[in-house]
């Protein structure tokens, strides 16, 4: 079995998205573009809340702009600190999560997005952006890159998780809507029950977008999926242990049907945390040292209606992230052909 699991993991990762010159390969070259329609044709028929599935932290944070205001999920206090240039420099270093653009990460294999958005103090149109404490890239674009990477992939299946909202009005979420409509269309999946969400399924029907919505709004839309649909539960710490042992009572207590289910596998500064790394932000105070743990972590899970689904990570760039949760799946491939022993 463990013979067939490298084959596997050879084929899966014989194509690089992005040569570097000294022509090895990094974990953000390695290309996972098409690890869905890859996966065993009896894996087709499973839920997806049954696969394992990677995903990102806060997923469009690779960029942030500093000459923006503060974004409003920041305290009063923050916003006035921020008028001093030099806080909005040490503020990126600490809102930044990732360092691959949509389009990368898809290409290594992440399909859960993490997304936060909010309107623009000021501005007079309704548009709406990304946010983690300072402003992103504009959601339209996002949704554009992410659905030219679905057209050319029409196999490949994605969350999108709207789960944070801020300042934004009743014509704010109309607008936002709207462009999620015009962005993906008929790629849309009307919502049902989560156990007839299979690659099958989903294949014939075209459809590759599941748009969840954290909002009344959603009822009012059927290809918007109530939020209650991916608990994603929140260790809110700085302790790979604890962490852990978080994410350990957390898949026990899952629910078995009815639902995806999201395990954070990430560490949250404290306000002493970003004290003492001031300079150093998130990736190299809190992140670089504890992810390879957390990956060892990842490395022991299995999937399945009572274990892990989708694992979510900042920077998944830094390790092997989103290829080594893909290869739970094969855990999977092995139970059939124990079976049939």
């Amino acid at each position: 079995m463990l013979a067939l699991r490298k084959a596997r993991r050879k084929l899966r990762m014989g194509t690089i998205c992005s040569p570097n010159p000294s022509g090895t390969k990094t974990s953000s070259e390695v290309c996972n573009a098409d690890w869905m329609a890859s996966l065993p044709p009896h894996l087709h028929n499973l839920p997806l809340s049954n696969l394992a599935i990677p995903g990102s932290h806060d997923s469009f944070s690779y960029w942030v702009d500093e000459k923006s205001p503060v974004g409003p999920d920041q305290t009063q206090a923050i916003k006035r600190l921020a008028r001093i240039s030099l806080v909005k420099k040490l503020m990126k270093k600490w809102s930044v999560t990732q360092n691959l653009t949509f389009r990368e990460q898809l290409e290594a294999g992440i399909r859960y997005f993490d997304l936060r958005v909010s309107s623009k103090p000021g501005d007079a149109d309704q548009e709406i952006y990304f946010i983690h404490g300072l402003f992103g890239i504009k959601v339209w674009d996002g949704l554009m890159e992410i659905d030219s990477f679905l057209t050319q992939h029409p196999r490949e299946i994605v969350f999108l998780d709207f789960n944070h909202f801020y300042a934004m009005d009743e014509a704010h979420h109309k607008c936002l809507i709207l462009r999620i409509q015009q962005a993906f269309g008929s790629k849309l999946c009307p919502t049902c029950s989560v156990e007839s969400m299979t690659l099958k399924n989903l294949w014939e029907k075209k459809c590759q977008v599941l748009i969840f919505y954290h909002c009344p709004f959603y009822k009012q839309y059927p290809f918007l999926w109530p939020g209650k649909k991916i608990p994603a539960p929140w260790a809110n710490t700085t302790s790979v242990h604890k962490l852990i042992l978080f994410l350990e009572t957390t898949l026990s207590e899952r629910a078995p049907r009815g639902s995806f289910h999201v395990s954070q596998a990430i560490l949250t500064p404290r306000v002493k945390t970003i004290a003492r790394g001031l300079v150093g932000g998130l990736k190299n105070t809190l992140v670089h040292r504890n992810l390879p743990a957390i990956l060892d972590w990842v490395k022991t899970q299995k999937p399945g209606a009572m274990g892990v689904n989708i694992i979510t990570s900042d920077f998944v760039d830094l390790v092997d992230f989103a290829t080594t949760v893909i290869e739970l799946n094969d855990l999977l491939q092995e139970d059939k052909a124990l079976a049939k022993c």
